[in-house]
């Protein structure tokens, strides 16, 4: 049988009813070949789930970013609720290592399997929601989705000032926008790049950033403010 104490550790979460818990990583295979356990699949606390990280991340959203229209919203959401990203994470909190597999799904890799590790994930939010509330469960949700949901955003930032700077030169200038790194400051694990933003010869802006990604999405920033006053 799993920890349960040692994943409710990994989690940060003390479950008042550990038997959620439990229940949330009982995969259908398992209840074929231990059906005098009494046990539950997390089949139901996975479509709780769903329906909790779906809110959670939509309400977040929603009040983190005022300006944007639910077309760009709804783009976010989607890449953050979707299999891949709920799979990393579960991988990351070594869900499968806790699995109740049945001895097939075992041997047939199930305890690495994307849909067991993104429906675990899910359902493992739904026993936090039943067992601590939402507060809890909210807080619960964008710890794991801290990092996802900055890396979606500044995705989305770096997409918009970039392309925009994009059509503005292309359709003034002729030309396309170069980014150059100037400049690598810091240790490896701390780094800040230095980009500058170029239309042919001309510098149009200069931005600084901890990835060289967020440095150009700083450079065209500058170079629309320059350009546009905005």
């Amino acid at each position: 049988m799993s920890d349960l104490g040692a994943l409710q550790t990994i989690l940060d979460v003390n479950f008042k009813d550990e038997s959620l818990l439990q229940q949330a990583l009982v995969h259908r295979s398992y209840l074929n070949e231990n059906s005098l356990l009494h046990l539950v699949s997390n089949e139901r606390l996975e479509f709780l789930g769903d329906a909790v990280l779906g809110f959670v991340v939509a309400s977040e959203l929603y009040s983190r970013f005022p300006d944007f229209s639910e077309g760009e919203l709804t783009k976010l959401r989607s890449a953050l609720v979707r299999g891949e990203t709920l799979t990393r994470i579960a991988l990351s909190l070594q869900l499968g290592d806790y699995l109740y597999l049945g001895r097939g799904e075992e041997d047939s890799g199930g305890r690495s399997r994307s849909r067991n590790l993104s429906c675990t994930l899910e359902a493992v939010i739904g026993a936090v929601f039943l067992d601590q509330g939402l507060d809890v469960a909210k807080g619960f949700i964008l710890k794991l989705l801290g990092s996802e949901l900055d890396g979606v955003v500044e995705d989305k930032f770096a997409a918009d000032y970039k392309s925009r700077l994009q059509q503005i030169i292309q359709s003034e200038r002729k030309i396309t926008p170069v980014y150059r790194t100037i400049e690598e400051m810091g240790p490896d694990h701390a780094k800040v790049f230095t980009v500058e933003v170029l239309a042919g010869d001309t510098i149009l802006g200069q931005g600084c950033g901890r990835s060289k990604r967020a440095a150009e999405t700083d450079a065209a920033r500058q170079a629309l403010q320059g350009l546009t006053g905005g």
